[in-house]
């Protein structure tokens, strides 16, 4: 249990560097305004139609850094400050998530194969943890019994840590969709294109993070589960 926790206490300083660092880079590129002058917006829609994508809707969503893209709605909703602003935090942003609407309509196979592990991967978050509680519990009453119960309870929680690291190469692939063409569209200039990178490679160390904890996490339930 001890091995947990520190488990536990390393990734949770490891993501509160991560998010601090990208919650500054966003707030520090607002600030800089692009030199096209395009809001959030007008960049998603233009990216959208240089990809020859004219059935996805981009659309205004309530809070902070909230922006994502929608397959089931074909929307590409951005943040509030996203939408309406011509920063470079703006443009970078609008783009990353036009990437993942390209990806989709492109059938980016690793896109392709982590939207089919949605339904799975939804019951294995729901109930991975509470299996393994029980699991633990019972060994102490029946070794036999606890690791079957634990064994499903790990391969629950495994679906949700190859969900995690599936996502890995789509949030890659998607960045560097966008800041390619901010590039040779011009959108952004050379300076402006390495802040858009930096801002964008500190987003997809969040999903670098959660993974490699969910996966420390999985072999830490495999070990409790061999030593018994």
């Amino acid at each position: 249990m001890a091995l947990y926790w520190i488990i536990f206490i390393v990734f949770m300083v490891l993501s509160l560097i991560v998010s601090q660092t990208l919650n500054a880079r966003i707030q520090k590129y607002s600030k800089i305004r692009i030199s096209s002058g395009l809001t959030g917006r007008e960049i998603a829609e233009k990216m959208l139609h240089d990809h020859g994508i004219y059935d996805v809707q981009v659309v205004s969503t309530p809070g902070s850094l909230t922006d994502h893209y929608n397959p089931e709605t074909k929307t590409v909703n951005l943040s509030q400050d996203i939408y309406a602003g011509n920063s470079i935090a703006s443009a970078a942003v609008a783009a990353h998530e036009c990437g993942h609407a390209v990806q989709h309509a492109t059938a980016y196979r690793w896109l392709t194969m982590r939207s089919k592990m949605v339904p799975m991967v939804q019951i294995g978050s729901k109930w991975s943890q509470w299996i393994l509680l029980a699991g633990m519990i019972i060994l102490g009453f029946s070794a036999f019994l606890g690791r079957w119960i634990l064994f499903v309870g790990i391969a629950l929680f495994a679906l949700t840590t190859l969900f995690s690291i599936i996502t890995l190469p789509v949030e890659y692939n998607a960045s560097a969709r966008a800041v390619a063409w901010l590039d040779q569209t011009g959108m952004t200039n050379g300076q402006e294109n390495e802040q858009a990178k930096d801002a964008l490679k500190w987003a997809a160390r969040t999903y670098l993070i959660a993974a490699l904890s969910s996966l420390a996490t999985l072999l830490y339930y495999i070990s409790i589960m061999n030593r018994r």
